[in-house]
């Protein structure tokens, strides 16, 4: 726990103090509520200011362990097969940037995802500024019937991302929120563009590890196949081992791959 405490690191009080009066003012606010999230993220600290803007702190550490994970992706996809298509980010303010990019990137071709607002640098770290969505529900804390309900469209919002030549590369349950009934992403980590046949599957693995322990292996695969053909999945196939690893994954491999083969055969 120590070593994980370590690589989240933490940022100076009076770091953040100072990076929430850079938003105040940019924002022209008299008075800030800040609320900081409690998540277990190595990559931001992230708060919300006035129940408006949800605000992400990013520092060369979170940097830091970026460039690990995306060593141990690349290592990974490796081993499922394929040329590593990750990328690392060299700077905080280049890791906010992107995904103020992603963001609307993602809003441009029809997938909803909070509203970007800005990325700027206080002190040594980045700060990133978002629309902050209300009453929100991250996908696995829908009951069952719900989750059913937008299996099919969580694989066609995936399926217009990579159409337009986007990835998301770290689709997991707290990543996909749902907002007055529509799905919204976030957290969009960086791929190579040329890989984008590869990311495709490993997207549409990442997509069936995270609604398996939701929904079940039979309903998660039949959701995919409502969008994608069984060489598709026969593809993703090749990436749930891998994916099944990750800490933020755990679910039924052998029962996802049997219920791929099935329609495949």
């Amino acid at each position: 726990m120590a070593f994980r405490r370590f690589l989240r690191g933490t940022v100076p009080w009076p770091t953040l103090e100072g990076a929430v009066r850079e938003v105040m003012d940019r924002y022209d606010l008299e008075t800030a509520r800040v609320v900081f999230l409690e998540a277990d993220n190595w990559l931001s600290t992230p708060c919300v200011v006035n129940d408006e803007l949800f605000v992400k702190v990013v520092t060369e550490q979170n940097s830091l362990v970026h460039a690990l994970l995306t060593a141990g992706r690349n290592l990974g996809a490796f081993s499922s097969g394929t040329e590593g298509f990750f990328e690392r980010f060299d700077t905080p303010i280049e890791m906010a940037e992107h995904e103020l990019e992603a963001n609307e990137r993602m809003r441009e071709i029809g997938v909803s995802a909070p509203e970007p607002k800005e990325a700027f640098e206080y002190d040594d770290v980045a700060v990133m500024v978002l629309e902050y969505l209300p009453d929100f529900r991250p996908l696995d804390e829908l009951p069952p019937e719900e989750v059913r309900d937008h299996a099919v469209g969580l694989f066609e919002n995936l399926d217009r991302m990579h159409d337009n030549n986007l990835a998301h590369g770290d689709l997991q349950r707290e990543n996909v929120l749902v907002s007055d009934g529509e799905l919204y992403f976030i957290d969009a980590t960086k791929v190579n563009e040329g890989a984008i046949e590869d990311a495709r599957a490993y997207d549409t693995a990442c997509a069936l590890g995270a609604l398996e322990p939701l929904i079940g292996a039979r309903d998660a695969v039949a959701a995919a196949l409502a969008v994608h053909d069984p060489d598709g999945l026969m593809a993703a196939r090749e990436f749930l081992d891998f994916v099944n690893i990750r800490p933020e994954h755990d679910f039924d491999g052998a029962a996802v791959k049997g219920e791929i083969e099935k329609h495949a055969a």
